[in-house]
């Protein structure tokens, strides 16, 4: 099964992630120097995007998988406030949810699918909820199969436990969808913050060549070469206070 907090780069995803970083490091380069070598000298720098872009594919999953899991809560309360039983509303929720999201191949589909199969196999609902909980890294994910195994621990009435979970979780996760639009909105200024001082030198050096000519020889290459290396360290800095993890 899926891990959640590992993506697995294909090779087409590879390659792409590999030309496009050396690409940009070729371009940023060559735009501050203006010299082919130095640009090509750079560009084996790219090869650390994968790793970036990797990352990126990873939170991107795992927020769509959440999403989802609001989706599924959501149709699962539905399910059980026309007076289904907990097992049997999670065997019909994988046909409800496809209709909902409209993807029959989604990763939260499978894995309901995969639970649906395990409680058909005479396993606890609780256990296949519990190992999704483990692979997703998702907050939300463990404390809803927490609920679920201390209440078949402990008794009490499952149904209404699981409805005011859903609600709850649900509610927490709106929450959480505001306050990461705002981030989304801040993160997206701070990359233009960071393209800014790329884009005027560019700019100069193709509207006024002779004024940036002393820039690329002698002292200002010393100086271009020490200010590219601390917009890097401002761009490291600006994207690490912005990955806010909610």
């Amino acid at each position: 099964m899926t891990d959640y907090s590992v993506y697995r780069l294909s090779a087409k995803e590879k390659a792409w992630a590999i030309f496009v970083g050396c690409a940009a490091c070729y371009a940023i380069v060559w735009v501050l120097y203006r010299h082919s070598v130095i640009a090509a000298v750079a560009a084996p720098l790219g090869l650390l995007y994968p790793r970036h872009y990797a990352l990126s594919l990873c939170r991107r999953r795992k927020d769509k998988l959440r999403q989802q899991f609001k989706d599924a809560l959501q149709a699962l309360t539905s399910l059980l406030s026309a007076g289904r039983s907990v097992e049997n509303a999670f065997m019909a929720l994988e046909s409800d949810l496809v209709l909902l999201i409209g993807d029959s191949r989604s990763d939260l589909i499978r894995e309901l699918r995969a639970i649906a199969n395990r409680l058909n196999n005479g396993e606890q609902l609780e256990a296949g909820l519990q190992d999704f909980a483990a692979r997703s890294d998702l907050e939300e994910v463990r404390n809803f199969a927490e609920a679920i195994a201390i209440c078949k621990r402990a008794g009490g009435d499952l149904v209404e436990v699981v409805r005011r979970t859903s609600l709850l979780i649900s509610e927490k996760m709106d929450v959480e969808l505001e306050v990461s639009v705002l981030i989304a909105q801040k993160r997206f200024e701070a990359r233009i913050m960071m393209a800014m001082p790329f884009a005027f030198v560019g700019i100069l050096g193709f509207l006024a060549a002779d004024y940036m000519q002393p820039m690329r020889e002698g002292m200002g290459v010393v100086v271009l070469t020490v200010c590219l290396l601390l917009l890097a360290l401002c761009s490291w800095w600006m994207m690490r206070i912005m990955d806010i993890k909610l």
